[in-house]
């Protein structure tokens, strides 16, 4: 969300927001010898062997270029209803302050990366010892994704990776959410979905062959509107899809802004629009209500429908941009918490 403009599928509100600056809505993160005449010929097949090992690795790694294979990575559990994550502008101070109010400890904590920005392994850890997982949305503001996918950007790139391979525990990541909008530079009109898909191609195969099997890759699109709305700047996701091989999960932000907002319109489409190329486990990756669309109300829909839908869970925008985003009432707090306490208690 935010950027330049913002357009919410299932209202016909536009909201700004001029807060950005590329951080998304967060303010400034062994060898040995053989006797020779003896073992010649095994010197010789051990060389032959290495060859052989070399072009097997040659090969290995033009395939995963090719086709974005590798080795399997180290997956996050895939059951349905079973994360709550939460952004909070102040990091782990707002989300302590989340839990004090809802009573509800997440299992996903966001923040937003500026290119180029490295890997924050202090944020990380802290999520580690809290027994969370990091979701990190990897923004390229005003980045030439051509260059990316050129190599410009490989060593920025390939030091972000090897950072999260050391992290040595599951990452959720992602690049260039909601593509599919208007209002980022790596977004529709601004750049073409040839030149996304390319780049995160890139990135995917970079991260594999720096051997970061820990990551699950993300794929962050903007709720589209539903046929009748005739929303202009949110067309379907499915020319930005870079395919099955470089992807985990998919991602999908929306936001209730009015009375008449409800989860079926609001997310409804775009998750019929995704099915029709990919069965991906989905996450509501960034959602929030307006004090002013009745949150309590707003809430228990949002749970109803992410276990309606079979998805994965819902991250909360706990925030104040161009409108307070954050859990505003007891009223508010106690809905979360009902809606919380539907999910396996052992969120596997």
């Amino acid at each position: 969300m935010v950027g330049k403009q913002r357009r919410l599928a299932g209202d016909t509100e536009v909201l700004a927001n001029t807060q950005r600056l590329g951080r998304h809505r967060e303010a400034p993160q062994d060898r040995f010898r053989t006797p020779v005449r003896r073992h010649r010929r095994m010197a010789a097949t051990i060389t032959a062997a290495g060859l052989v090992i070399v072009i097997v690795t040659a090969f290995a790694l033009y395939a995963i270029e090719r086709t974005g294979e590798g080795p399997p990575n180290e997956s996050l559990p895939t059951t349905p209803s079973s994360y709550i994550g939460v952004y909070a502008r102040n990091a782990f101070t707002g989300v302590k302050a989340f839990t004090a109010t809802t009573g509800v400890k997440p299992r996903v904590v966001v923040y937003y990366s500026g290119w180029p920005e490295p890997f924050r392994a202090g944020f990380a850890a802290t999520a580690a010892s809290n027994g969370e997982v990091p979701l990190v949305q990897m923004n390229p503001t005003n980045v030439n994704l051509t260059a990316i996918t050129a190599g410009q950007y490989d060593s920025y790139l390939r030091t972000f990776a090897q950072a999260v391979r050391a992290y040595h525990r599951p990452i959720i990541l992602s690049f260039g959410h909601e593509m599919n909008g208007d209002w980022y530079s790596w977004g529709y009109t601004h750049t073409t979905p040839a030149a996304f898909v390319a780049a995160w191609r890139h990135i995917v195969t970079l991260f594999r062959a720096v051997g970061a099997q820990n990551v699950t890759w993300l794929w962050t699109v903007n709720a589209i509107p539903t046929q009748m709305q005739m929303q202009a700047g949110v067309p379907s996701p499915g020319p930005w899809w870079p395919g099955s091989a470089y992807v985990n999960w998919v991602g999908i932000d929306g936001y209730y802004t009015t009375s008449s907002s409800v989860f079926s319109s609001l997310f409804g489409p775009t998750i019929a629009d995704v099915r029709a190329f990919t069965r991906d486990p989905i996450l509501i990756t960034e959602t929030s209500a307006t004090p002013a669309s009745g949150q309590p109300a707003k809430i228990t829909d949002l749970f109803a429908g992410v276990h309606l839908y079979g998805l994965l869970g819902l991250v909360w925008f706990d925030t104040a941009t161009t409108a307070d985003w954050r859990l505003t009432s007891p009223e508010a707090a106690a809905a979360f918490r009902r809606g919380a306490a539907t999910y396996p208690q052992d969120g596997s």
